[in-house]
């Protein structure tokens, strides 16, 4: 998944905000879950003290030891679990506590002049005998009898740690699910991304085949949202062949109309045994080339805007090499070609074929012994794109001549046949496909020539 692509950017805005909103919604309900655990506990707390309270004070002129009916922890030593009643006003007044003070003393939040609830109850959190943190809950009451005598604080206290030991467990439960959810939502973010943007990559595959000649238009049941793309495209391409086929016939048209009273006047001048004549008899030969040279320009220009021409350069390669080592068969010239069988060339057969052509049968006419022909395609250095070299081990060109050869009429050699049009040519095709044809020394120590031409 590439980092501008569609697909990361669902992806990763719906990820970024479900790991946004799941711990935000986590914190929420620990802190609900927290909070309903301290009431839990407080109420408890609360319970037990008025609880004590009833029973130690009501009906007794003085405090008795309530039964520790409420909570059994009650009884054991150091268990985090105490009450006590301890007298306020009067230091001679007797002291009752729980056995699991074991004769021990809590502070009392009276004396911290911690203000009563609206029920009567002060709340404080303080250390145990054995330094332990509670949660104590205090009320201060009088025995029945004595309504108007001292005053007693009756304390129960709980252990913090059972409090957080609950939350923690329930944070730790909570973090677990959580993470889960967050994986589970991630996960079905990708899947969710994957099929959603699904008719995008049919639609991609369905291009390449166009653009690779396999197809004629998209085709494929699509989403209503896309379908007017696919309708919209296939018009596209339909219209694109429509102005090709026109510009194709009034291209043949034109030739026709030149390549004939060019032909007259050809006829007419060989006629002619004169000076006159063998002029205009070359002129207009020369001026048959000109009108075919630019002829052929215009009908690459309408066909290399054309999609879905592909020509596999193997397949023009093959036979290309069997019929140059006919030719030069004098001269046992050797055509080596590498190839992978599946590089095509994005244009015309015909087109590739002049190209091939005239730049191999170069070579041929100039080398020594040894011509090669290399192809590679959809390297890093460059995608889309087909790299042709041809090289022999003739003598080979100067920069200067490099730099001269393809220009209109140039000859380096009239020893060698040819209009000297044949590069000219080449150069205008290369162009015409958005190539570049560059001419460089080769290391067999005659003439490189690379060319590089849209791959399909």
């Amino acid at each position: 998944m590439k980092l501008k692509s569609l697909a990361f950017r669902l992806f990763a805005t719906s990820a970024a905000w479900t790991l946004l909103v799941l711990p935000i919604a986590g914190l929420i309900i620990y802190e609900l879950y927290r909070d309903d655990v301290q009431a839990t506990f407080d109420a408890r707390l609360e319970k037990l003290v008025y609880a004590i309270a009833v029973d130690s004070m009501v009906g007794a002129a003085t405090p008795i030891a309530p039964n520790n009916r409420y909570e059994p922890l009650f009884e054991d030593i150091h268990s985090g679990w105490y009450w006590q009643i301890q007298p306020i006003d009067d230091a001679t007044a007797p002291r009752l506590g729980s056995a699991s003070l074991d004769g021990a003393e809590i502070d009392i939040p009276f004396r911290h002049n911690i203000k009563p609830d609206a029920n009567g109850a002060r709340w404080m959190n303080s250390t145990g005998p054995m330094g332990e943190q509670l949660r104590m809950v205090e009320v201060i009451d009088t025995p029945y009898y004595h309504r108007e005598g001292p005053r007693y604080s009756v304390l129960v206290a709980g252990p913090i740690d059972w409090l957080e030991s609950r939350v923690a467990n329930f944070l730790t439960r909570l973090a677990v699910a959580l993470a889960l959810t967050g994986i589970g939502l991630v996960t079905v973010t990708l899947f969710q991304v994957r099929f959603g943007l699904l008719p995008l990559q049919r639609i991609e595959q369905g291009l390449a085949e166009i653009r690779s000649g396999a197809a004629g238009k998209l085709d494929g049941e699509l989403p209503a949202e896309i379908e007017p793309l696919q309708v919209e495209l296939n018009a596209l391409i339909a219209s694109n062949q429509e102005i090709v086929d026109r510009a194709r016939t009034q291209v043949g048209n034109l030739a026709h109309a030149l390549k004939t009273p060019l032909a007259v006047i050809t006829n007419e001048a060989r006629e002619d045994k004169g000076p006159l004549g063998d002029k205009i008899a070359e002129q207009a030969e020369i001026m048959r080339d000109q009108v075919n040279h630019y002829l052929d320009r215009a009908r690459v220009a309408a066909q290399v805007r054309v999609i879905g021409r592909a020509t596999p350069v193997l397949d023009v390669l093959e036979p290309l090499k069997r019929a140059l080592e006919r030719i030069h068969r004098d001269r046992a010239i050797d055509i080596k070609i590498t190839c992978p069988p599946n590089i095509r060339f994005a244009g015309e057969r015909q087109d590739l074929e002049e190209i091939l052509g005239n730049v191999c049968d170069n070579a041929c006419k100039w080398a020594e012994r040894d011509v090669r022909v290399r192809v590679a395609a959809d390297s890093r250095r460059m995608p889309g794109r087909v790299e042709i070299t041809v090289e022999d081990d003739g003598p080979g060109l100067s920069e200067e001549e490099r730099a001269r050869i393809g220009k209109r009429g140039v000859r380096l050699d009239e020893t060698k046949p040819g209009s000297g049009l044949g590069l000219s040519i080449v150069t205008d095709l290369v162009q015409s496909y958005r190539g570049t044809l560059k001419l460089a020394p080769s290391t067999m120590g005659g003439l490189l020539v690379r060319l590089e031409l849209p791959s399909a």
